[in-house]
């Protein structure tokens, strides 16, 4: 007896078939995402300048610091709502779904959040979610105006590399574009250098390695 509303009730032979069947169209999706994600690796990059300064558990921080030292920065910029004093819980999503950084940094990435709120408001609701993820307040700089974004009304995803003491925006996403994001995975592919994999179709001169090589424990990486 069939359940209403439910697909058809098949034998298991019907059932493999079908699902191998329908793979297909998955690996086809696979690869239009690996094809996007090349022609993102070739976009043009614009220049940031600013004196920009952040605000942070251990004081003031540049846009330079934020990297941490690595070649590639990828930066939330977090809702805040500021007539209540609360956060937008579609960023608090997107907050819940962030990988242990470990495996971002081990490719050179560092990732943080950033908002026009107080830096009291952040640590709040920073201690109420648990997470450790970094997290910056930008309330007495004008970065996100100056990237084209409405702190107030909207969260965008950037991603930077620097050369040196220069600073390059060279992505950006929004709306359901962070919808995917939460692997490592995911987050490497919206950056400059990507998985840094030699599977991968990189301009020449990316730096990359053999499949798999690079993996490890968060807690094992040198």
């Amino acid at each position: 007896m069939k359940s209403k509303g439910l697909p058809k009730i098949v034998s298991e032979k019907k059932f493999r078939s079908a699902v191998e069947k329908f793979r297909t169209k998955e690996k086809q999706n696979t690869r239009e995402r690996d094809r996007l994600s090349a022609k993102r690796r070739r976009l043009p990059m614009m220049e940031v300048r600013g004196d920009y300064l952040f605000e942070g558990p251990e004081g003031q921080r540049t846009l330079l610091d934020l990297f941490e030292g690595r070649r590639q920065l990828v930066v939330y910029h977090f809702m805040y709502h500021r007539k209540d004093d609360t956060f937008c819980k579609g960023c608090s999503f997107v907050g819940d779904q962030i990988p242990h950084l470990a495996h971002l940094h081990a490719r050179g990435v560092s990732l943080v959040m950033t908002s026009h709120a107080p830096l009291k408001s952040i640590r709040r609701h920073k201690k109420r979610m648990g997470w450790d993820t970094p997290w910056y307040s930008g309330v007495k700089d004008s970065f996100n105006q100056d990237l084209g974004i409405d702190g107030d009304r909207e969260h965008v995803l950037s991603v930077f590399i620097r050369e040196g003491k220069k600073v390059y925006r060279t992505y950006y996403t929004g709306s359901r574009g962070v919808e995917y994001l939460g692997t490592p995975w995911a987050f490497l592919d919206i950056t400059p250098w990507g998985r840094q994999e030699k599977w991968e179709d990189s301009p020449k001169g990316w730096p990359q390695t053999d499949m798999y090589t690079w993996w490890n424990f968060h807690d094992e990486y040198k």
